[in-house]
């Protein structure tokens, strides 16, 4: 089925399921994906040749001078967004300028917007780092994937191209201390002739396991709702599902958001 690149450092703002009227940041190339994951579900596609396209990677000033003319704009028009969103074509902590980027983004929604949040969708495999943790640490909304308790189904559902662990994972988010939103998506289907289903009674069980070692401020919940590089199939669990799951979080003392 088809996906979509986003083809230029900001856009939007658009309307968010989850977090409101978003102004978005890629600090990937416009036309190409980079990850170190290759999520079956991914709505930009596959993970292609990651190495080729880093020198193509817009510099830290470059993202400067972008968001701070899309912010300056909007203050004339009178336009608040919600949050500043740094996500895009893949992951955004593999920018080698990311700690700086954030720095430089939280003063310009400090000049511009003091109220709007500054928010970073990440797939957690480079919090290990110091130097993004603390960077992620710095902003409203670091929100970070956690698919499965399982390593059995981390590769099929995010197919990691770094050798990551689900322990590994877990262990890592814990280390934000409650600082972090945990994101999970949750789907049905095959892949390559492998039947993948991360809400059975197994999965949701060590997956709550999981939230209560990570006890993080807040889980989002939520399903496919756009074209896969899969096609048809992967399915949508329903809303009414999504919510079962949610009781459960929240009857451990977490808060949810459900999107289905």
């Amino acid at each position: 089925m088809a996906t979509f690149l986003f083809d230029q450092i900001i856009f939007g703002p658009v309307k968010s399921r989850r977090l409101g009227v978003s102004l978005g940041i890629n600090l990937l190339p416009t036309k190409k994906k980079i990850c170190n994951f290759n999520c079956i579900y991914c709505e930009c596609g596959w993970t292609r040749d990651i190495e080729k396209a880093i020198s193509r990677l817009p510099r830290r000033e470059e993202v400067y001078s972008a968001l701070e003319l899309k912010l300056s704009e909007l203050k004339k028009k009178g336009l608040a967004p919600d949050v500043i969103t740094y996500a895009g074509n893949g992951e955004p902590t593999l920018h080698p300028e990311f700690p700086g980027i954030i720095d430089d983004s939280i003063t310009l929604r400090d000049k511009y917007f003091p109220d709007a949040r500054i928010a970073v969708l990440s797939n957690a495999t480079t919090i290990s780092n110091p130097l993004i943790k603390a960077a992620l640490l710095k902003v409203d909304q670091n929100i970070l994937k956690l698919d499965s308790a399982f390593d059995s189904t981390i590769k099929i559902h995010n197919q990691p191209r770094v050798d990551i662990s689900a322990e590994e994972l877990i262990e890592n988010l814990r280390g934000f201390n409650g600082k972090v939103t945990v994101q999970t998506l949750f789907l049905r289907g095959t892949h390559n002739g492998k039947v993948i289903d991360n809400t059975t009674p197994v999965e949701i069980n060590a997956w709550l396991k999981a939230i209560e070692r990570i006890k993080p401020s807040q889980v989002m919940i939520y399903t496919i709702s756009r074209d896969t590089p899969e096609g048809t199939s992967l399915n949508k669990v329903p809303l009414i599902e999504l919510k079962g799951i949610a009781a459960l979080v929240e009857s451990m003392g977490f808060k949810t958001q459900v999107s289905g």
